[in-house]
């Protein structure tokens, strides 16, 4: 994609869903086999005569088939010439051609009209769901008036949102949208009969919980959700979930978890890479199941697929490594440094492209933001969902026609061949290479590898680590493929990827908190501001037991007198 050029849905794909849906409707499929069996099955009425060809218009009165001699003048020989012609070719009285036209008309109304096709093709759209004739809107609305007349002045204020949402039969955090949607910010409280008004309407237009949602969260004269929509919503799970209640103190972090948290929705949910998240794309994601749990799992970090706190430390604290200056933006130099340089060059030069960031800061200052890095780690993390596949892919599609060719699969390996030589290890011949990646992938056109080629694939990790993650691609050609295959293929509730890299990376960071890393010099190093209240959000999940007690320990405690950060003494 060319650096700037804003992502455009395409038109035809969305036409050609919409027929796919329509056709494999089973009212669509007994009409169109109806269909053909009148069109192979013979007319029943044939013509007597084969002077008349055309139905619409019958044969004259018989007074007029030919009895009079052509050449008599007057207007009867008219009618049998206008009779075997169409009757706009016959220049005559006018009256003659009302009379044909009269009898015409008598005609076509003994005939029974046949229903237009339009008729009896069912309704398969339902953008906003599919509507319930067994909601009871009245029902709904008389209690969540119920609800409200137990609060003064009937006037609902953010705090008292849970009851209300659970009198509308939503999940306890549609608290923060409901409040938002009614008005709520501009005047702090919400009154019944706005409340029910809103929702009536909502009732009524939206039919299941993806329309709702959207419709509460979008901005005037929207139907999707753009990334500032989220804030508001996020910014009260982050006031009133139990498992964030220590990150009420450190407010400046709260735009870190929020947005780290919106980054981890659109990497999931908007699978069109258009930045607007439509219903379709939300009813076709798990996201609203895992807002529906904040309100039963009191720990945060169980929600390992949006919501984990443990994971946002993970990816905030690897862009403070990479983040020199503090300016919360890296540059092209930062990012090599991930992972000791286990990217190569091109890559990274590939991603400041504009080939999978947003914005004009990338082209215009060469530095990516915090939302782009989320973006960065997931997939270098976890090349086997199919947003890290489509990540990598665009990074890979130096022109942009949609498919790899061998000249761009030895542009990237030529590095990794330098970088291998430069390490003394031998590198494998380009065309060997070539060989078992194309045995790996099995693309169905020969000579290009498509996207589609990528995702059939079991072991996509495999061929991008291949072409420019030295450190991985060394760990893969340790072990064997049958082996990689068996880990790929193994069923269950297994953790992703990403799920092993930010545990083990959590583990890490909370032993080196605890440790304390002193210098080599034996002092501690002073902390800056920002680095202290690092340290105080590490705090609260510091202290929590992650690692089992040697069993020459038996039942010690190891925790049992820990206090705060001053009382730990380094090891």
């Amino acid at each position: 994609m060319p650096p700037g050029k804003i992502l455009q849905p395409v038109l035809k794909m969305k036409v050609d869903e919409l027929f796919l849906c329509w056709l494999s409707e089973a009212g669509t499929q007994r009409m169109l086999q109806d269909c053909l069996r009148r069109i192979k099955a013979p007319p029943r009425d044939q013509p007597a005569t084969g002077d008349v060809e055309l139905p619409a218009a019958p044969p004259a009165t018989p007074r007029s088939s030919g009895l009079d001699p052509p050449g008599t003048p007057g207007p009867g020989p008219a009618l049998p010439l206008g009779a075997a012609c169409s009757p706009r070719n016959a220049p005559h009285a006018r009256g003659t051609r009302r009379s044909a036209g009269t009898r015409v008309v008598q005609t076509l109304k003994q005939e029974p009209l046949r229903p237009a096709t339009s008729q009896s093709i069912p309704t398969f759209y339902f953008p906003r769901g599919r509507p319930q004739d067994s909601v009871n809107v009245d029902a709904v609305i008389s209690k969540i008036e119920g609800t409200f007349a137990q609060f003064p002045q009937e006037r609902a204020t953010m705090d008292d949102m849970g009851l209300v949402a659970k009198a509308c039969g939503c999940p306890l955090y549609w608290k923060g949208p409901l409040f938002y949607g009614a008005g709520g910010e501009r005047t702090g409280s919400v009154s019944v009969h706005k409340f029910v008004a809103m929702w009536r309407k909502i009732l009524h237009n939206c039919h299941d919980d993806a329309a709702k949602f959207v419709h509460l969260l979008m901005s005037p004269g929207c139907n999707y959700l753009v990334q500032e929509d989220f804030v508001p919503f996020l910014q009260d799970v982050v006031n009133t979930h139990p498992g964030l209640s220590f990150l009420k103190e450190a407010s400046e972090f709260h735009s870190r978890y929020i947005t780290t948290v919106i980054q981890r929705i659109f990497y999931a949910v908007n699978r069109s890479w258009s930045g607007r998240i439509t219903c379709a794309e939300l009813r076709r994601s798990s996201f609203l199941q895992n807002v529906a749990l904040l309100e039963e799992e009191a720990d945060i970090n169980q929600l390992t697929e949006f919501f984990s706190y443990e994971h946002f430390y993970v990816i905030y604290c690897k862009f403070w490594e990479l983040d020199t200056d503090h300016d919360l933006l890296i540059d092209a130099h930062d990012l090599a440094r991930h992972n000791d340089h286990a990217i190569s060059t091109k890559m990274i030069d590939r991603i400041f492209s504009g080939a999978v960031t947003r914005g004009r800061r990338v082209q215009k200052e060469g530095k990516i933001s915090y939302a782009d890095f989320v973006w960065f780690l997931i997939s270098e993390e976890d090349k086997k969902t199919p947003t890290s596949i489509e990540y990598w892919f665009r990074c890979m599609d130096l022109d942009g026609d949609g498919a790899l060719s061998m000249f761009e699969l030895e542009y990237f390996y030529e590095e990794q061949c330098r970088r291998l030589d430069s390490m003394a290890i031998e590198s494998l011949p380009f065309q060997d290479c070539l060989c078992q990646m194309l045995d790996l992938v099995k693309p169905r056109t020969e000579g290009r590898i498509t996207l589609q080629d990528l995702k059939r694939c079991k072991l996509a990790n495999v061929f991008f680590d291949t072409f420019f993650n030295i450190e991985k691609y060394l760990d893969h050609e340790q072990k064997e493929q049958l082996s990689l295959l068996r880990d790929s293929d193994s069923g269950g509730p297994e953790l992703s990827d990403w799920e092993k890299y930010a545990a083990e990376e959590y583990d890490i960071l909370v032993a080196e908190e605890a440790a304390g890393e002193p210098w080599e010099d034996g002092f501690e190093a002073e902390l800056s501001p920002v680095e202290q209240k690092l340290s105080a959000l590490r705090s609260p999940l510091a202290q929590r037991p992650f690692f089992e007690a040697p069993s020459p320990l038996g039942a010690v405690d190891l925790y049992e007198f820990a206090c705060g950060d001053e009382d730990l003494q380094p090891l």
